[in-house]
């Protein structure tokens, strides 16, 4: 059982069946998730290497190695010399990249938008804000802070 109870337990659980984890694009998506995810920090962050993937993900080089090539591919990303200049070569978003990604995002609001309609909007304040502190936690407790741009 998760260690916050039996109704958050249940929402989570109903949520699953009704939305399955994406296996690659679907829907509509133009993305997978590892895809939005990577792109997402590139555009926060500016362009990284496959180290700086690991430091911040705390996942095997080889992952990034693999879902970097795949983007490469798919030309949502580029090689760029380090702009600090080290000798690494690092990655950052292609314009197709922040494309797809605007895209996604869109689409992602559209359905958040038609979930909460019927909010009043005090009700909406608070879910944002403990969404906001429930992230803020984790990367706290992880030690692997997000990124945000000034308007987050």
């Amino acid at each position: 059982m998760l260690p916050f109870g039996r109704g958050l337990q249940e929402v989570v659980e109903r949520f699953r069946v009704a939305h399955p984890p994406p296996r690659g694009p679907r829907g509509g998506d133009p993305l997978d998730q590892c895809a939005y995810v990577i792109l997402t920090r590139l555009e926060t962050q500016g362009a990284m290497s496959i180290p700086d993937f690991v430091e911040a993900f705390g996942l095997a080089a080889s992952t990034f190695t693999r879902q970097t090539s795949a983007l490469l591919r798919n030309g949502l990303v580029e090689r760029a010399l380090d702009p600090s200049g080290g000798v690494a070569r690092k990655f950052r978003i292609t314009q197709e990249g922040l494309r797809l990604l605007a895209q996604q995002r869109e689409g992602i609001a559209t359905s958040l938008s038609t979930v909460v309609a019927e909010w009043l909007s005090e009700r909406l304040d608070r879910f944002i804000a403990d969404l906001q502190q429930f992230n803020t936690d984790i990367e706290r407790i992880t030690g692997r802070p997000w990124p945000r741009s000034a308007g987050a």
